[in-house]
C-alpha cells in the first residue's frame, strides 16, 4: 500500500506512479524518447510485484495502440505511452480507438516530428492528432501530470463521455525534470477512481460487434455521437477537476482553462503546457516594475489545459476586458500559421480583440524570458505576431 508522501521525482517517474495507482490490467508498451522511462518504471513495478498487470512487449507503436484497443475490447483498464514519430505511427489506430468509444488513457511526451530528425520538445505530435476524437489535456508541471493522469481515467470512463484521453507533457522539460510532487495514498486514489466497470466489451453471454463496417447511411451518425460525447466532456472535465480539488486540495482552473493575473489585464498571452511557468515569471516582473498596474502594463496569462474539447465559451469569458492576445504556438501548421492561433481566432470570431500568433520553441528551441518579453512588447506596440527565433 502506497502512503501519501512528497517526493522529488522526474515527470516520467511520477506518471508511472500515477498509472500504477490507477491499477491498469494491461500495459502494451514500446519505448521512444523522451517517454521511455514510463514503460521502464512500469516494468519494474510489475516485476517486483507492486502492480498486478500484464505487460505486452510489442514490436512497434502501431502494435502498442492496437493491443490497447484489444485490451479495452475485453473490458479491462489499460495504458500506454509514446511520443513524436511513435504517435505518428499510431495514427491509423488512433481514430479507431476513439470511434469504438473505448475510454483509453495514453501519456504523450511531446516531441517534435521529423524531418529533420529532432528528439527535442514542441507540440507538433499531439496537435497533429487533434482531430482524431481524443480528449487532449496539457500539463504545466509534474504535479499536474500526476494529478491529470488519475483524473483522465475518471473523465474517459464516465458513461456520458466514453472517449479516450491523451495526457500531454512537454518532453524533457517535464519528463526529465525533477520536481517535488505529492504522491497520494493508494486508498484515497481508490476512493476517487473506483474499479473499472466497462459498459461495452466482448462477452459471449451478450454478443456485440466492434469495428463494424459503416455504410454512408450510418457512418455520419457515429461521428455525431462522438461529437456529442466530446461536448459532454466539457462539463465532466470541470466536474472531475472540482472533485479532485475537494479531495486532494489541488485543481487547475475549471479543468479546461487556467487564468493568471487576468482580472484587470488589458492584454494576455495564451499557451499550452510548461511554457506557462516562464510566462508567469515574466508577468510577475512586469508587476514588480509597475506596481500600480496601470494601462498597458496589465498583462495576464490564459493557459488552455484542454485543447480538445476546445473550451470556446470558457475562453470567451476569460477574454472579457482584454484588448489583445498573443498566442504562443509550439506547432506550425505549415501553410496556415499556428494551429492553436487559428483555433483561438475561430473561437473568438466576432469578438473585438486583437489576436496575434508567436511561433516559438519548435524542435526544442528555448522559449526564454527575453522571447516572452518580445511577444509582450510586440503586442503593446500594436504590431503583428512573428516567429520568436
Amino acid at each position: 500500500m502506497i502512503m501519501a508522501e512528497k517526493k522529488v521525482i522526474s515527470g516520467s517517474d511520477v506518471m508511472a506512479h500515477a498509472v500504477k495507482m490507477c491499477r491498469p490490467k494491461v500495459l502494451p508498451m514500446y519505448p521512444i524518447t523522451p517517454s521511455t522511462l514510463i514503460p521502464e518504471r512500469l516494468s519494474e513495478f510489475v516485476n517486483n510485484g507492486e502492480l498486478e498487470s500484464k505487460i505486452i512487449y510489442v514490436e512497434s507503436e502501431h502494435s502498442a495502440i492496437s493491443a490497447l484497443y484489444g485490451a479495452y475490447a475485453t473490458g479491462v483498464r489499460s495504458f500506454t505511452a509514446t511520443a513524436s514519430q511513435g504517435l505518428a505511427l499510431m495514427h491509423e489506430i488512433i481514430p479507431i480507438v476513439a470511434g469504438s468509444r473505448f475510454p483509453a488513457v495514453m501519456a504523450v511526451a511531446n516531441r517534435a516530428l521529423s524531418g529533420p530528425l529532432n528528439i527535442w520538445n514542441d507540440q507538433s505530435d499531439t496537435i497533429s492528432e487533434r482531430d482524431q476524437g481524443w480528449i487532449q489535456l496539457y500539463c504545466e508541471n509534474n504535479q499536474e501530470a500526476f494529478d491529470t493522469l488519475i483524473m483522465a481515467y475518471k473523465i474517459a470512463e464516465n458513461s456520458k463521455v466514453l472517449t479516450p484521453v491523451m495526457v500531454c507533457v512537454d518532453g524533457f522539460y517535464l519528463t526529465h525534470a525533477y520536481e517535488p510532487v505529492q504522491i497520494e495514498d493508494q486508498k484515497d486514489i481508490d476512493e476517487f477512481l473506483p474499479e473499472y466497470k466497462p459498459l461495452h466489451f466482448l462477452d459471449t453471454s451478450s454478443p456485440k460487434t466492434f469495428g463494424a463496417f459503416a455504410q454512408p447511411n450510418s457512418y455520419m451518425d457515429f461521428k455525431l455521437e462522438q461529437e456529442l460525447a466530446m461536448q459532454e466532456s466539457i462539463k465532466v472535465i470541470s466536474e472531475v477537476n472540482s472533485e479532485f480539488g475537494k479531495k486532494f486540495g489541488r485543481s487547475y482552473g475549471d479543468g479546461l482553462i487556467e487564468e493568471y493575473n487576468t482580472k484587470k489585464a488589458k492584454l494576455a498571452l495564451l499557451c499550452l503546457g510548461s511554457v506557462s511557468g516562464t510566462i508567469k515569471e515574466v508577468i510577475d516582473e512586469y508587476k514588480a516594475k509597475h506596481p500600480s498596474g496601470a494601462g498597458a502594463k496589465e498583462i495576464g496569462l490564459i493557459r488552455l489545459k484542454a485543447y480538445r474539447p476546445f473550451p470556446t465559451e470558457q475562453l470567451k469569458k476569460a477574454v472579457k476586458g482584454i484588448k489583445a492576445i498573443g498566442v504562443i504556438d509550439k506547432h506550425a501548421s505549415i501553410g496556415f500559421g499556428g494551429a492553436l492561433t487559428n483555433d483561438v481566432k475561430a473561437a473568438l470570431f466576432g469578438e473585438k480583440i486583437q489576436i496575434e500568433s508567436f511561433m516559438a520553441g519548435l524542435g526544442g528551441r528555448d522559449i526564454d524570458r527575453a522571447k516572452i518579453r518580445d511577444a509582450i512588447e510586440t503586442i503593446m506596440k500594436g504590431k503583428e505576431g512573428k516567429w520568436l527565433k
